[in-house]
C-alpha cells in the first residue's frame, strides 16, 4: 500500500472512531493538527508520513475519556496500523509520539524524542491556544459541567500530575495552568511563530473578560 492509501484509510477510520465525540476532541481537532502539522513539517527534517499518521492518530483514544488509560490510544492506533500492513518500525515511532505528545506526559522524565514527535506536538499544542484554544477549552468545561470562573478557587501553577489530570477547576484557570506556558513549550521555529499571536489574543481575551467580571 502506498503512503497515499496508508493516509486515505487512516482518515476514514478516524473519521468514523470519532463520529459524536466531543467537539475539542472530534474529527476537526483532528483536521485542524494534521493540518498544522504538515504545514510545520516543511521546514523540519522529519518522515511526512510518520508526522501525518501520528497526528491524525493522536486523539483516537484520549485517556481523558477512558478512565485515564494512557495506552489505550497507542494501543488502538497500532491495532489499526498494522490491519492495513503499516511498516512495524512507523508503528512503533506513531505509538511513542501517542504516548509523549499530550500535556501531561510534560509532568514525567522525557524518555522519547524525535523531530516527528516535535512536529506533532507543536500541531497539538496550536490548536490548545488562540480563539480556537478558548473556544476549546470552555467546551471541554461545559462538557464536564465546570464552573467558567470562580474567584474564591485560584489557579495551581505547581500541580503533580495526578493533580493534573484529577482537577475540576473553573475554566478560567486552566488558562494559567495550561495555555498560557505553551508558548514557552513550542519545539520548532514555525511552532514559536505560530503560538506568539494565538498567545497574544489570549492576553487580550483574559483582559476583556475580567474587564466584564469586575467592572469598574
Amino acid at each position: 500500500m502506498n503512503n497515499a492509501d496508508t493516509i486515505s484509510k487512516t482518515v476514514d477510520f478516524v473519521q468514523e472512531t470519532l463520529k459524536g465525540a466531543e467537539g475539542g476532541h472530534d474529527w476537526w481537532h483532528i483536521h485542524r493538527v494534521w493540518t498544522n502539522a504538515k504545514h510545520i513539517a516543511k521546514t523540519e527534517k522529519c518522515d511526512l508520513l510518520t508526522v501525518e499518521l501520528a497526528a491524525l492518530l493522536h486523539d483516537i483514544a484520549d485517556s481523558k475519556f477512558h478512565n485515564g488509560d494512557e495506552e489505550i490510544g497507542p494501543a488502538t492506533a497500532g491495532n489499526f496500523l498494522a490491519s492495513i500492513a503499516t511498516p512495524a518500525d512507523v508503528i512503533l515511532h506513531v505509538q511513542q509520539i501517542i504516548r509523549h505528545m499530550s500535556f501531561k506526559a510534560s509532568f514525567d522524565k522525557a524518555g522519547f524524542h524525535s523531530n516527528e514527535l516535535a512536529v506533532v506536538q507543536d500541531a497539538d499544542r496550536l490548536d490548545a491556544i488562540g480563539a480556537i484554544g478558548i473556544a476549546r477549552a470552555f467546551n471541554y468545561g461545559g462538557f464536564k459541567a465546570r464552573e467558567i470562573y470562580n474567584p474564591h478557587i485560584q489557579p495551581n501553577i505547581n500541580m503533580s500530575k495526578e493533580e493534573y489530570k484529577n482537577s475540576t477547576a473553573p475554566t478560567i484557570n486552566h488558562f494559567y495552568e495550561k495555555l498560557l506556558l505553551l508558548k514557552d513549550k513550542m519545539n520548532t521555529a514555525t511552532g514559536r511563530q505560530l503560538a506568539m499571536q494565538r498567545h497574544t489574543f489570549m492576553q487580550t481575551y483574559l483582559q476583556q473578560f475580567y474587564s466584564e467580571v469586575t467592572p469598574q
